[in-house]
C-alpha cells in the first residue's frame, strides 16, 4: 500500500454544529508540492444495529430524514455518547429507538461512512432473540415507527430500493459475511 506523503501543516476550528464539529486542514500535496486547503467533519463514532427475534423478524425503525425529504426505513442506530464502548452503544440505542432487547450483542465489523471527509466510524452490531421491553425512550428531535419485517424480504427491500441508507445496506452485507 502507498504511504501518503501528504504533510498537514496548520489545523483549524472552525465551529461545533451538535453533532460534528468542522475542521480545516491545509496540506501539502508530495506529487506537486502545492498547499491544499481540506474540510474534515469530526464526528464521534456511530454503531447500527440488526435487531432480529425468535421468529426471524428484523425490528426496524421509519423515521423522516431530512437529507432525502422522506420516511426512510432502516435499522436503529445512533451515536456512540462521550466515553461509552460502541456496543454499549447499540444496547442503548436499540432500547431507546424501540423498546427492544435481546441477546448480547455481536460485533459483526465497521466502515468508515466516508474517508473523504468523514473522521469516524460505523460500528455493526447484530442483537437477536430481541424481545419487547417496554415503551421508546427517543430523543426530542427523533420521531420513530417500529416495524418487524421478515429476515427472508430485506434483500428485496434493498433490490427494489424501500432501504436506501448505504450505512444499513453494509450492515446487512456484514451480516451475510458473518453467517456464512
Amino acid at each position: 500500500m502507498k504511504k501518503s506523503g501528504w504533510k498537514i501543516v496548520s489545523e483549524e476550528h472552525i465551529g461545533n454544529f451538535r453533532i460534528f464539529d468542522i475542521k480545516q486542514l491545509k496540506a501539502v500535496s508530495p506529487r506537486t508540492g502545492n498547499q491544499h486547503p481540506y474540510y474534515l467533519l469530526d464526528s464521534t463514532d456511530w454503531v447500527n444495529i440488526i435487531p432480529i427475534t425468535k421468529e426471524n423478524e428484523v425490528i426496524m425503525v421509519n423515521q423522516f430524514r431530512f437529507g432525502t425529504s422522506r420516511m426512510e426505513l432502516e435499522i436503529p442506530g445512533g451515536m456512540v455518547e462521550n466515553d461509552e464502548d460502541p456496543m454499549e452503544a447499540a444496547i442503548r440505542e436499540l432500547r431507546e429507538e424501540t423498546g427492544y432487547i435481546g441477546n448480547k450483542p455481536i460485533y459483526l465489523g465497521h466502515v468508515d461512512p466516508n474517508p473523504a471527509f468523514l473522521t469516524n466510524k460505523c460500528h455493526m452490531f447484530l442483537v437477536e432473540e430481541c424481545k419487547y421491553e417496554g415503551k421508546q425512550e427517543l430523543d426530542p428531535g427523533e420521531d420513530i415507527e417500529v416495524q418487524k419485517i421478515n429476515i427472508k424480504k430485506i434483500k428485496d427491500l434493498i433490490k427494489d430500493g424501500t432501504i436506501g441508507h448505504s450505512l444499513v445496506i453494509c450492515a446487512f452485507n456484514f451480516l451475510d459475511l458473518h453467517r456464512k
